[in-house]
């Protein structure tokens, strides 16, 4: 099983939804992360307990409230992530293995993939890179979000230069979706020889 990382609004989406055209199974981090908060669950639990003010009527999350509040306080973000990282990475093995054992070629899909440590127990990882000035002007017109909060939230992860460095393959997604399907071919192409 593979790492599929970046940053915010670096283009992981598009690299994952290339190498599933190609085949590979992709675990999405994200996904899975609203999965194990949703109603009634442990994680839902500890959540609502941590954080009764993100709670709505229903009993739902409210994701939007929940985020302007971890990402205005790293303390309450570090407490959000002691929470849902180990349901997340436990469920990412858990069915990465599975798939594996069947013959799939795996990607997961873990944005803070560095910051939780997990590229000790993946094959190889793979960090989706833009630079800084493309990664902000990105944000800030996908989320319709001023600088300065583009700026906090791309300033609360650990940097896309330090994760390039860190990395077993790179894809450059700076340029055009025809130049990143080259590099995502040669990525396959290396990953299934």
């Amino acid at each position: 099983m593979y790492g599929l990382t970046g940053s915010i609004a670096t283009g992981k989406s598009t690299v994952a939804a290339m190498l599933k055209e190609k085949g590979a199974v992709i675990l999405d981090a994200d996904q899975i992360s609203r999965e194990v908060v949703e109603v009634g669950t442990p994680g839902w639990k500890q959540v609502v307990e941590a954080f009764p003010e993100a709670v709505r009527e229903d009993g739902a999350l409210d994701r939007k409230k929940l985020g302007r509040i971890i990402f205005a306080d790293a303390e309450k973000r570090r407490q959000l992530e002691a929470i849902i990282h180990p349901l997340v990475l436990d469920a990412i093995k858990t069915r990465g293995t599975q798939l594996k054992q069947r013959g799939q070629i795996v990607f997961a899909d873990i944005p803070l993939l560095y910051e939780t440590n997990s590229q000790i127990w993946l094959d190889g990882v793979v960090v989706v890179y833009v630079p800084q000035a493309v990664q902000l002007k990105r944000l800030m017109e996908r989320d319709q979000l001023s600088e300065k909060e583009a700026l906090k939230r791309i300033t609360a992860q650990m940097s896309i230069e330090e994760k390039r460095q860190l990395a077993d393959y790179v894809i450059d997604n700076s340029g055009t979706l025809s130049e990143t399907k080259v590099q995502v071919d040669r990525l396959w192409y290396q990953i299934i020889e």
